[in-house]
């Protein structure tokens, strides 16, 4: 009989997520999570769990996915890993808006892209603020999804072709009121 580590539980998860296989891929993360959490391995096992929710949603299962992450942001606060931290708010965030909880999702994608602002993290910030700005579209606050969307493009430090051009579309009606 063969022992199945954790770490080979998480790349057999791994294969089946590059495969489209979310589900499956989902229960493979949860069995790797468990492993690690049996060897006391906390970071792992948050890890895991994180990379389950994201497996759960792309699968379309978004109770499980909210599951699997809740309270995973606290394992990597106490253990000082605030990108992961912030990742794992995002993951939360996903998940409460899959569930059509929007609110508590613009709190956790707040907090998300506050931790990531600390860090520097321009990009990040700027994809999760543009989900920000999704809801309040969605919401019709406009001024507000104007707004947030601004602030993520506009801190960007390397921003793309695409994000030069709305960058520069951003700033026009400031030129206008000149």
């Amino acid at each position: 009989m063969e022992i199945i580590n954790p770490q080979q539980l998480a790349d057999e998860g791994q294969a089946e997520y590059n495969k489209g296989d979310y589900l499956s891929a989902a229960t493979l993360y949860k069995a790797a999570a468990d492993g690690y959490l049996s060897v006391g391995d906390e970071l792992s096992a948050a890890e895991m769990a994180n990379n389950c929710s994201v497996a759960f949603l792309k699968g379309g299962n978004t109770e499980s996915a909210l599951e699997a992450v809740m309270d995973t942001d606290r394992v990597f606060a106490v253990k000082g890993d605030t990108l992961r931290q912030a990742m794992a708010l995002g993951n939360q965030a996903a998940a409460w808006e899959g569930l059509k909880q929007l609110d508590k999702a613009v709190i956790s994608y707040g907090q998300s892209a506050e931790l990531l602002k600390q860090l520097g993290e321009s990009e990040l910030r700027a994809y999760v603020l543009q989900s920000v700005s999704s809801i309040q579209l969605r919401r019709g606050q406009y001024l507000e999804a104007y707004g947030t969307m601004g602030e993520g493009v506009m801190g960007l430090d390397k921003p793309n072709l695409k994000q030069k051009l709305l960058q520069s579309l951003m700033q026009l009606p400031f030129k206008f009121l000149r």
